[in-house]
Parts: C-alpha cells; sequence; structure tokens
C-alpha cells in the first residue's frame, strides 16, 4: 500500500495541544511525518508530550497564552524563523463554560470571548500573511455544536463559538483565490476534560466531568475524523451522529427541534 504522504514535512501548528482534542492531535499527526509547534500555557504538559511523540527532535513547544495576543506577533516569527513556514495553524486552544447567564458576571462574558473569539482570530491574523507569501494554507478552526446552537450554561461559550463561523467564513471567501482553506470543525459530544477545565460564574474551574462527556465518542476516533478532514480540506465537519442530527433537525423542523433540546440534559 502506497504511503500517504499528505502532512510529510507539512509546519502544522497546534493551539491547546497540552490536553484533549489537542494532544489527540499531536498525537497522530506525530505520525504523518508533519512537523507540529505544540501550544498552550502548560508548558510542562507540552514537553511531556513532545518527549512521548515518535519524532521529538521534528517538533517545537511553544508557550502561548490566548489571552496575550500582543505577544502573537513575536512568537510567530520565532515559528517563522525555525520552520520558513506555516503550513497549517489548527486553532484549537479555548475554554468552555458550565454557568447560568443570569449568574455570570460580564467580566467572565468577556474573557471567554477574549480566549475563544478574539485570542483565535488575533492568531490567524498574524499567521495569514506568511501563508500568503508562501502561496497558500490552511486554518483549522475547532469549533463546536455549539457554535450552531444555544444550549444550557454554555451562553458565552456559544456566542464566542457563532462569532467564529461569522468570521472565518468570510475570511474563507477572501481569501480563496490566494489558496488560503478554511476548515470549521464542529465536534459534538467528545470524551474530553473539557468539561473539568470549563469555568463556571465565578471564573474558576467547575471540576466536574459531564456526564456527556464521559460517554462521548473517543477523542481518538474524532481526531481521526479532523485529520481526514483536514486532508479533504473540507470546509465544514460536523463530528458526532447526534449534532448532525440536531444541526438538520433545526434546519427542517425549528419548532421540534426546540422542543427536543429542552428536553437534553445540560451536563
Amino acid at each position: 500500500m502506497k504511503k500517504d504522504t499528505y502532512f510529510d514535512n507539512k509546519v502544522i501548528w497546534i493551539t491547546g495541544a497540552s490536553s484533549g482534542i489537542g494532544l489527540e492531535m499531536a498525537i497522530q499527526l506525530d505520525l504523518t511525518g508533519a512537523k507540529l509547534i505544540l501550544s498552550s500555557r502548560n508548558i510542562e504538559a507540552l514537553n511531556a508530550l513532545k518527549n512521548k511523540l515518535s519524532n521529538p527532535e521534528k517538533h517545537f513547544v511553544c508557550a502561548l497564552d490566548l489571552e496575550k495576543s500582543s505577544e502573537f506577533e513575536k512568537i510567530t516569527q520565532s515559528i517563522i524563523e525555525k520552520y520558513s513556514k506555516i503550513d497549517i495553524l489548527i486553532n484549537n486552544g479555548g475554554i468552555s463554560q458550565r454557568a447560568n447567564a443570569m449568574k455570570t458576571s460580564l467580566e467572565i462574558d468577556r474573557k471567554i470571548m477574549e480566549v475563544n473569539y478574539f485570542g483565535n482570530i488575533a492568531l490567524s491574523k498574524c499567521v495569514l500573511p506568511y501563508m500568503l507569501q508562501s502561496g497558500g494554507g490552511q486554518i483549522v478552526v475547532v469549533s463546536s455544536i455549539a457554535g450552531k446552537f444555544g444550549f444550557y450554561l454554555r451562553s458565552a461559550y456559544s456566542a464566542s463559538k457563532h462569532a467564529l463561523h461569522g468570521f472565518y467564513e468570510s475570511l474563507a471567501m477572501e481569501e480563496f483565490n490566494n489558496g488560503i482553506r478554511v476548515t470549521m470543525v464542529c465536534p459534538a459530544k467528545i470524551n474530553t476534560p473539557i468539561s473539568v477545565n470549563a469555568i463556571n460564574e465565578k471564573g474558576t474551574k467547575s471540576g466536574i466531568m459531564d456526564n456527556n462527556q464521559r460517554k462521548g465518542m473517543p477523542v481518538s476516533t474524532c481526531v481521526k475524523k479532523i485529520v481526514r478532514a483536514i486532508k479533504h480540506q473540507k470546509q465544514e465537519v460536523i463530528i458526532g451522529g447526534e449534532g448532525v442530527f440536531a444541526i438538520k433537525l433545526k434546519a427542517f423542523i425549528p419548532s421540534l427541534f426546540r422542543i427536543l433540546i429542552r428536553r437534553q440534559s445540560a451536563t
């Protein structure tokens, strides 16, 4: 069987690489021959991950705090100096929420938007000029099924994901003829620590694993689907059968969708 060389020697920057989907992305893409930049705030976890990968010498650990967008240009330049290019940016980093909208301060709403939306697009704006200089590139945005409809305890989180769809749909059209491709990824219920790390109305970690996450799709299965979508440069991929059903139901029978979604467990 002929070896798949699509990712071979491509420079791929993964944010939020220290846990969940980002960590599994690193594990799977390491096996493809890609050169990975692993970013998050947790340097210890990133170094531990790098050392466990099959080709650690090809990869680079780079600290990144999505709330500190003023640092992004300097960080991006350091990556360009090392690798000369960035072929694929995987905007995976972010924070989730488990808090009632009325009990959540505007300060927390702004924090979630700063990390999930402004930090996300700010990094893309830093990387995009270098992609254009190279003749093109791909931006992968890990959104959520919550980017398609709101849900209990996720008001600001859902708003931030909705905002990403609007921004990147516009960017994809504007830069299509310049060789830029955008892939929006919308996972539904995936077994990751996202709910444990989600913040509550006080801005502290919930520390609780949702039943929905515990029973969700294995993260390895989810990431295989994401990697396939990246390779085929899909514009959007919904991961999780329930998510696909919910989106179709909302589109074609919205009144029934609203009844059924209210009956779902918040966690």
